[in-house]
């Protein structure tokens, strides 16, 4: 059962510094429910996801190494990437930039945003972090919250990356519905560093590569848990609700994260400048996986299918998965993945074909 927190905490940093994010939820109390028993009653449509949060526990020693070593090897491309990002942001902003990142994959990634932009760029931006739930849609009482201090014409919608285009989708259905409900209309424009699904507005990639964030879960995302809604508990005016694992506080990564990212930045070197990626092709790329994968494997619903790297260790961490598949066994950037399926007795196969560095498979649990 879940219930609103009587002190619950309305536009709350978490457990990033002030001034580096506002989360724009409500904190509440939830049973945690058993990942298996979670998987059965959304798979026979019991409870949607939203609903219920299975117990996060503190990473062992030995995958927050991975975590430190996934850090020491990527966070100059992140560092690089995040530059880019908000370049394009300040370059089509002229009138003010209020970031939105999506919780919670989008939120360091917004910090780290408005850091550049403030330490490197001279540019000030508000950063607000909210819920958006597929099915149930953006949080559009956070939305008002922003709205009431920002102009629309300055937000920017921020998430790490994409997989199969459904937060890009359902964001863009959200405000859609907004535009009729409130009038206010605001462009659907999402901003990734890593544009797998070729929908983002803006992004710096379309590469799958470890973007280290994506390792770990409330320890590097302000300890701030998966959003929640369930509307018999949360009222029609209320935000969205989240679990702040306060008691995590000694063990939290997240300005750590921050912190390395930013040391990391060399403002001063040219890139190589802003690339138009391929958005047909990359969206051809996802439906030909899908395909490919459904008949391979037997999936009965593409919901069940993750692609890459970020949605494949959200699959190993917190859901029951069937099956990882790996472009390459040896990879370094997939080192933590194998972890994680070792740990859970999950297989692994292997597929030099595939087009994205990892997939895994959610357990269709009503076909046992």
């Amino acid at each position: 059962m879940m219930a609103a927190n009587q002190d619950a905490r309305i536009a709350f940093p978490g457990s990033y510094a002030p001034g580096d994010v506002n989360f724009l939820l409500q904190t509440v109390h939830i049973e945690d429910t058993p990942v298996a028993v979670k998987e059965s009653l959304i798979q026979s449509g019991q409870r949607h996801y939203s609903q219920m949060l299975s117990l996060e526990a503190l990473p062992p020693p030995e995958y927050v190494t991975l975590f430190q070593q996934a850090l020491t090897e990527n966070k100059a491309r992140v560092a690089e990437d995040v530059m880019e990002l908000a370049r394009r942001i300040l370059a089509a902003r002229p009138h003010g930039i209020t970031l939105v990142s999506l919780a919670r994959a989008g939120t360091p990634i917004g910090v780290l945003l408005k850091r550049v932009l403030q330490q490197h760029l001279n540019t000030d931006a508000a950063h607000y972090s909210v819920s958006i739930i597929r099915d149930i849609g953006l949080d559009l009482n956070a939305l008002r919250y922003i709205l009431r201090h920002h102009e629309a014409r300055t937000l920017v919608f921020v998430d790490g990356w994409t997989g199969k285009g459904v937060i890009a989708r359902q964001l863009a259905d959200s405000l859609a519905v907004f535009a009729q409900s409130d009038g206010i209309a605001i462009a659907p424009d999402l901003h990734v560093l890593a544009d797998l699904a070729g929908v983002a507005a803006v992004a710096a990639t379309a590469d799958d590569y470890l973007i280290p964030s994506c390792i770990l879960n409330a320890t590097v995302s302000g300890l701030v848990s998966r959003t929640v809604f369930d509307s018999s508990l949360i009222g029609a005016n209320a935000f969205h609700g989240c679990v702040f694992y306060e008691q995590f506080l000694n063990d939290d990564l997240s300005n750590f994260f921050i912190n390395e990212i930013m040391e990391a930045m060399r403002p001063d070197e040219a890139g190589e400048g802003s690339v138009e990626l391929d958005k047909p092709g990359l969206q051809a790329k996802a439906r030909n996986l899908l395909a490919t994968i459904s008949d391979r494997y037997q999936v009965s619903r593409p919901h069940y299918i993750k692609p890459g790297i970020g949605e494949a260790t959200r699959v190993l961490l917190r859901r029951e998965a069937r099956l990882l598949v790996l472009q390459d066994l040896a990879s370094e950037a997939t080192r933590h993945l194998r972890w994680l399926a070792e740990a859970k007795a999950v297989p692994i196969a292997v597929d030099d074909k595939l087009p994205y560095r990892a997939v895994a498979l959610i357990k269709e649990m009503l076909n046992d």
